[in-house]
């Protein structure tokens, strides 16, 4: 960038002006969260954020022979005449530094040969427009990115941030999954940091994997635009990140309970067949999820009066007996010029285009389906009053899948046009935040028409979806690898600001065991949401469908997660004071202890329960 040539500030923002034209800009947001970004057209803007919750913004500008230093309340910030920005404390004690030597490449290997044999033979990619390159200490642990596979430690991988749709049984060498959150924090031998990059096309983590040294954070489009949190702990810099991106709504006590869900409960027999079964065995159940096959064609919006003839009557009896009933609910809307919502959709200019201007239509469970184009207000609010159709039956929540969102015939062109409220977005754009804003529309839905607090679960999402959201890791697999892997992947979501998340338990695809079952509801007991998912050919997962040992171990466990509620309910308000997650790994509660940085295999619910289960 050359020498600084000139600096000025602005309320709490410092612009600097380099040699070399460019321009970098320093907001001060609160005395240990900064933003850095360079200038770009409506860079006010945030999908992640709803409002910036200003602190103390009070600071001083000092120039150096280096640049320029800025003094906030907590934390020192030096801009040198390269362009590179190094964060102390106030005491001048190192927090983050640029890296600044020189990327290690290894010589380039022919990997055509790997392909012969079906090897992935994709190498990474390590020339990017943007880049934010940190210098990695050798004692460094890294958490967060959401649910991300692998180990709770992310240090010597490499991630990408693409919602992506993979029902493959999800592996520790994944680079994606379905949620998108390029929230990192650091911790080591001095005052822990987190990493914000704001950027909703495709980014790219490499903590350490291509230079031990370097932890390489980029993207080939959009804007260079990070946040930086400090504190003196973890749970400083947790807090001061859900600060600016949200925290969750206190949930209502039903949907901490025990939740019971099968793709899928085919009709009304089926249903009251299940509840029944509840009762008969004494195990506690508050909520029953149904799956695509309660829908009208898979289209959304509508009910099976067939198969589910009298739905009104048969969730109100239900509710009667204590069940609440969820829905799924997917983006995709069926083709079909008979259908009130495509037929509206197509009338009001709701839905996705190509950049020719027709409707763009891909695939999924209806067959030929569009997608809404929930960038604009307008579409999110005509999508929040069609919650009101399941509302009205007695739906008390509603679950959001294939949200990435998914297509079966092949991916959504990067080019496909999304209208927003200020500019049409094209597909690589938004692809990250669709799951996010699709359960923005539904939360706001719930909201105004049960006059409750929502209940909204998702597959897809992207920073700041805990505001409107809970989440599952997807269609995790009946194998001992997913229940380890579900310890690691829940506390680095607790750690990217969401706290309502669980997986399903005993495993969605695949078969389960007596013994695995009995083994992921200890597990899922613990987790803040509990559910039981299984899918279509797979053995049920109905806890009375295995021996008499599993049923009364599984009514133990779910008997205790009940007795636990007030406790976990009191969790949830802490979130809301101070955006700690429900659960925990043990580094959080006992950051200065070496022994619990790399912990896969226990975690804590709060500060007062250790949990240790047999993985």
């Amino acid at each position: 960038m050359g020498r600084i040539i000139n600096y000025k500030s602005n309320e709490n923002e410092v612009y600097v002006e380099f040699e070399n034209g460019k321009k970098l800009n320093i907001e001060i947001i609160d005395g240990g969260i900064v933003r850095i970004y360079e200038p770009y057209p409506n860079s006010d803007f945030s999908f992640a954020i709803s409002e910036k919750p200003l602190g103390n913004v009070s600071y001083k500008i000092n120039k150096t022979h280096y640049g320029i230093k800025i003094l906030t309340s907590y934390l020192t910030i030096r801009v040198h005449d390269d362009g590179e920005v190094n964060f102390y404390d106030l005491n001048d004690a190192l927090i983050c530094k640029e890296f600044k030597g020189q990327r290690v490449s290894k010589d380039k290997e022919d990997l055509s040969i790997l392909a012969l044999e079906g090897h992935d033979a994709n190498e990474q990619d390590n020339s990017h427009n943007i880049s934010i390159l940190k210098h990695i200490n050798q004692d460094d642990v890294f958490y967060g990115l959401g649910d991300k596979t692998g180990f709770l430690n992310k240090k010597s991988y490499y991630y990408e941030m693409w919602n992506t749709d993979d029902p493959k049984p999800h592996v520790d060498c994944y680079k994606s999954l379905y949620k998108s959150i390029p929230f990192i924090i650091c911790h080591g031998n001095h005052k822990p940091y987190g990493i914000f990059f704001d950027n909703t096309y495709k980014t790219f983590f490499d903590i350490g994997k291509e230079n031990e040294y370097c932890l390489a954070i980029e993207a080939d489009e959009g804007p260079y635009n990070y946040y930086f949190f400090a504190g003196d702990t973890i749970k400083d810099v947790i807090g001061l990140y859900t600060k600016l991106t949200g925290r969750c709504p206190l949930p209502q006590l039903w949907t901490l309970g025990y939740h019971q869900s099968r793709w899928s409960y085919e009709n009304k027999e089926e249903l009251l067949e299940l509840t029944n079964n509840f009762r008969k065995y004494e195990i506690p159940c508050d909520t029953i999820h149904l799956d695509i096959d309660y829908m009208d064609g898979y289209r959304v919006f509508t009910y099976d009066d067939v198969k589910f003839k009298d739905m009104p009557n048969i969730i109100d009896s239900l509710s009667k007996d204590g069940f609440k009933i969820v829905t799924i609910i997917d983006p995709g809307v069926k083709v079909d010029k008979d259908y009130s919502i495509y037929k509206v959709g197509v009338e009001n200019n709701r839905f996705a285009k190509t950049p020719e201007g027709e409707i763009y239509v891909n695939e999924v469970w209806p067959g030929e389906s569009v997608y809404p184009t929930f960038t604009n207000e307008d579409t999110r609010n005509w999508w929040a009053q069609n919650t009101k159709f399941i509302t009205s039956l007695g739906v008390k929540g509603i679950w959001n899948d294939m949200n990435e969102p998914a297509s079966f015939k092949g991916p959504l062109p990067d080019d496909i046009l999304f209208r927003g409220d200020h500019k049409n977005y094209q597909h690589k754009e938004i692809h990250n935040v669709y799951g996010h804003l699709m359960a923005k529309a539904t939360y706001e839905g719930l909201k105004k028409h049960t006059g409750k607090r929502p209940f909204v679960i998702t597959r897809a999402c992207y920073a700041g979806s805990q505001k409107y959201t809970t989440a599952w890791t997807g269609d995790n697999h009946s194998i001992w690898a997913h229940l380890q892997m579900a310890i690691p992947q829940l506390c680095n979501l607790g750690l990217s600001g969401m706290p309502f998340v669980g997986t399903d338990v005993g495993g969605f695809g695949s078969d389960c065991t007596s013994e695995l079952l009995i083994r992921w509801v200890q597990v899922g007991c613990f987790s803040p949401l509990f559910r039981n998912h299984a899918a279509k050919g797979t053995r049920r997962q109905e806890p009375w469908t295995f021996d008499q040992q599993c049923l009364d171990i599984y009514r133990k466990y779910v008997g205790l997660r009940y007795a636990l509620l007030p406790y976990i309910y009191d969790l949830f308000v802490e979130h809301q004071n101070n955006g700690a997650p429900v659960m925990r790994p043990l580094m959080y509660n006992f950051e200065n202890d070496k022994n619990t940085w790399e912990l896969n295999d226990e975690f804590m619910v709060g500060d007062k329960i250790l949990v240790a289960p047999i993985i």
